[in-house]
């Protein structure tokens, strides 16, 4: 993960939740400081999965931490989101 430029996440199981939220939780508690963006691939399937919202009014995260990600669609949006969002 120290190495990457930017991850897209597909739809998966409880193994793809493990790494996903593994990851931001190293970029939430400054572990990683680089920014690296996220793309979580498939409106569909993440929203509605998982509470953000619930999640910073209950006072588990901070707004902020929505920051470290993006819920896309499209291939091409996601592919310029990262390239745009690498740091260089």
């Amino acid at each position: 993960i120290y190495l990457t430029k930017g991850i897209v996440v597909w739809p998966g199981g409880v193994g793809t939740l493990d790494e996903l939220f593994e990851i931001l939780t190293l970029l939430q508690t400054k572990k990683i400081k680089r920014k690296i963006p996220i793309v979580l691939f498939g409106k569909d399937f993440w929203d509605g999965l998982i509470d953000w919202e619930k999640m910073v009014s209950s006072k588990l995260i901070s707004r902020s931490d929505l920051d470290l990600f993006i819920v896309l669609d499209s291939v091409d949006e996601a592919f310029d989101y990262i390239i745009k969002n690498v740091e260089k």
